[in-house]
């Protein structure tokens, strides 16, 4: 693999596609590969604003996972982890049997950012029920997330030993 980076790739393919491979050149397996980019993809959608960044660095700081995977996975899936927040609210006050609170993505930052302490004290209680549906979620997602990365990674890291077996 080379190192240089083709500018004309897409977006996606330089900042997500291109670290996930130099892991692998660089002796990661493809199993804890696998787990790192599954529990990223978990904690990138966990349904607390301002979070994820620093939930994904304790996860992989306590389960040795590769840090800068689990970071570019996370901070890949913002605009999931922004869409997802309101739904996994609800899906929490459905299962506790509350009312839905009915204000938006963009009420909701405005808020925050008028007053952080306000913030907390009016939604304390709907972010720990948004975290119990998370959690509800990101139990079978992680394992489904494995299952369907772990494949492609072994399959790339074959293919990966097979070009350094050939250039030796």
């Amino acid at each position: 693999m080379s190192e240089v980076i083709d500018r004309k790739d897409p977006w996606w393919k330089r900042w997500f596609v291109h670290p996930i491979i130099k892991q692998l050149t660089q002796g990661i397996s493809a199993n804890k590969l696998a787990w790192t980019i599954s529990i990223g993809c978990v904690l990138g959608i966990f349904p607390v604003m301002g979070t994820t960044s620093v939930v994904c660095f304790l996860a992989a700081a306590y389960w040795r996972l590769n840090q800068p995977v689990i970071q570019v996975v996370c901070h890949t899936l913002w605009p999931a982890h922004l869409a997802l927040i309101l739904p996994f609210i609800k899906l929490g006050q459905w299962i506790h049997g509350d009312v839905p609170i009915t204000v938006s993505i963009p009420t909701l930052l405005k808020e925050f950012f008028v007053s952080p302490w306000q913030f907390c004290q009016d939604y304390w209680l709907a972010a720990c029920q948004g975290i119990v549906a998370w959690f509800i979620i990101a139990v079978p997602l992680v394992f489904i997330v494995r299952a369907i990365t772990l494949p492609l990674l072994k399959v790339t890291a074959a293919r990966i030993e097979r070009r350094k077996e050939v250039q030796a």
